[in-house]
């Protein structure tokens, strides 16, 4: 059997296979061994689909197309059944997904030299916060979509299990530690013990102490930024002048969100807002909601709102530029707003760790090491509401965007522990 590990990330993805010997990540785009979870539908050209940063690229450059991000998101939510239209037909979302994935496995494939014909494939803990039954069907779908790009085998492992495997490598000693990946989509976490001693054990299972999962992610936080900061300039806080009614806020939220983005151009949604706008207190605020959808320029504004949230992690300020929508155009964000309207996620997160170290029946004080990884573990707040779990251990990070990918090709080249 010819395993390969797969990431697949709400906002970026990497796949790793054994390489000369050794578990290796492959170069994906370039020599870049990450990818973003990013498809592009050029609408001038048949059958002109690319991904990643190209994709990225293809839709900065031209209005015609469909960008379609934070695929992932749609197997823990209602639109693990929806379609969108592609060269006008319908295309299930998944479908979307599967030719992700397939690109994925055709540049494992050029890379190795030879076919994969299985597949360690990460998941979050939970991809559905408190129901098992749509847990469990959105691992289903996932399993479906692996097996008709091409896999003849898969097996999961949870994300943060996979970043165990990563960690470990640099352990010295024998200790537990609280696992913790904060991804685009969704937060996982997973007490472990691990050490130099306990490498060579084909089964870990037992060292596998707890596991919890939250849907709360990056993506989360970009909505929560763009719908303080941004939104407002497009007239989200302004009322109407009959009976002093408040602006609709669905269609705000709809744009706010990257796997949403699409579904708010309809013809029927600009009808609704241009005449709102010519109700609305402050009109020209609403004329800018419609400017947007009238020139599918939602992922644009979600482009730079991220680029904010990135950079309210080094600043405690940022501007979001928004010429694409008017000249001169700028929001401007602090972090502290930033924390504020991410305030309710971070105690999600709190309490998710929290319950991983309940169950575990470690206590607080039992946790030595917490290793923080994920992309979204970059923002300053989601450490320090981490941390609140277990405020004695020690901060551990590594690679924050490939840890996973990396702890998954190496069980898929070794097998065995942690499953």
């Amino acid at each position: 059997m010819i395993a390969c590990g797969l990431d697949f990330g709400t906002s970026n993805s990497a796949i790793g296979v054994l390489h000369d010997g050794a578990p290796r990540l492959v170069p994906v785009e370039g020599d870049a061994t990450l990818l973003p979870s990013a498809v592009f539908f050029d609408a001038d050209r048949q059958g002109g689909v690319s991904f990643g940063a190209a994709a990225i690229a293809a839709h900065a450059e031209q209005a015609e197309g469909r960008l379609m991000r934070a695929l992932k998101s749609i197997l823990g939510s209602s639109l693990i059944d929806d379609e969108t239209v592609l060269a006008g037909r319908k295309v299930p979302l998944t479908r979307v997904v599967e030719m992700f994935v397939r690109h994925l496995k055709d540049r494992a494939e050029a890379f190795a030299g030879h076919e994969i014909t299985a597949v360690v494939h990460g998941r979050p803990v939970r991809f559905v916060d408190d129901d098992d039954a749509a847990d469990a069907r959105a691992q289903a779908v996932l399993d479906g979509i692996a097996r008709r790009a091409g896999f003849r085998e898969v097996s999961f492992v949870y994300e943060p299990i996979a970043a165990a495997h990563h960690y470990e490598a640099s352990v010295a000693s024998e200790e537990i530690a609280l696992i913790a990946d904060i991804g685009g989509g969704t937060s996982d976490f997973a007490v472990v013990r691990l050490g130099a001693d306990r490498r060579a054990r084909v089964d870990r299972a037992g060292d596998v102490l707890a596991a919890t999962g939250v849907r709360v992610g990056g993506t989360d936080f970009d909505t929560a930024l763009s719908l303080a900061a941004v939104m407002p300039l497009l007239g989200s806080r302004t009322r109407l002048i009959e009976k002093d009614l408040p602006m609709p806020k669905a269609l705000y939220r709809e744009l706010a969100t990257w796997a949403t983005i699409n579904f708010a151009y309809t013809h029927k949604n600009e009808r609704a807002v241009a005449e709102l706008a010519a109700r609305a207190r402050e009109p020209e605020k609403v004329r800018r909601l419609l400017d947007v959808l009238r020139g599918r320029l939602g992922h644009r504004l979600a482009f730079a709102v991220e680029d904010a949230k990135i950079a309210l992690s080094r600043d405690e300020r940022a501007t979001v530029a928004l010429d694409v929508i008017e000249r001169g155009l700028v929001a401007r964000a602090s972090r502290r707003g930033f924390e504020r309207a991410i305030a309710p996620a971070m105690e999600r997160l709190t309490a998710s760790a929290t319950r991983c170290i309940a169950a575990a029946g470690a206590g607080p004080r039992g946790i030595d090491a917490i290793f923080l990884t994920g992309g979204s573990s970059r923002v300053p707040a989601v450490g320090m509401a981490i941390h609140r779990a277990a405020p004695q251990a020690r901060v551990v990070r590594g690679d924050d965007l490939l840890s996973v990918a990396l702890g998954l090709t190496r069980i898929a080249a070794e097998g065995g522990a942690f499953r």
